[in-house]
């Protein structure tokens, strides 16, 4: 059974709603994850790999020294799917967790310091 693609009208809205860090770029959804340098891009990518392999469902990585961008689309659809956004959306909460975010978490997350950054964390793009 193939999975239905969804137009990317519907692409869009849900990126603005769900995902306002994501893009709708040529056929993929893609996001780029700004880090501190190349120890956390490497963290950042072995955390894309681990989750993409655990669904089963793999994205194309440009790795730099600083950032790492991630594009998903579902191949054998040739477009996007509700397989995008969803790895899309765990993606996110993933790398972007930070414990101290969350209320009554007995984490204290790492330090509000630059020296102990992985993740540069990005307030989420104006609607408008």
């Amino acid at each position: 059974m193939a999975d239905p693609l969804i137009p990317d009208d519907e692409v869009q809205r849900r990126l603005a709603a769900e995902l306002p860090h994501w893009q709708l770029e040529n056929g993929w959804i893609r996001r780029q994850y700004k880090t501190s340098g190349w120890k956390s891009t490497m963290l950042a990518v072995s955390t894309i790999g681990h989750l993409a392999e655990a669904a089963w469902h793999h994205p194309d990585l440009v790795v730099s020294y600083a950032f790492v961008r991630v594009k998903l689309r579902t191949h054998s659809a040739d477009g996007i799917t509700a397989k995008d956004l969803a790895l899309a959306a765990k993606i996110d909460q993933v790398l972007m967790w930070r414990p101290q975010d969350e209320p009554g978490s007995p984490l204290e997350g790492t330090p509000d310091e630059a020296r102990f950054r992985h993740m540069k964390h990005e307030p989420a793009p104006d609607a408008a």
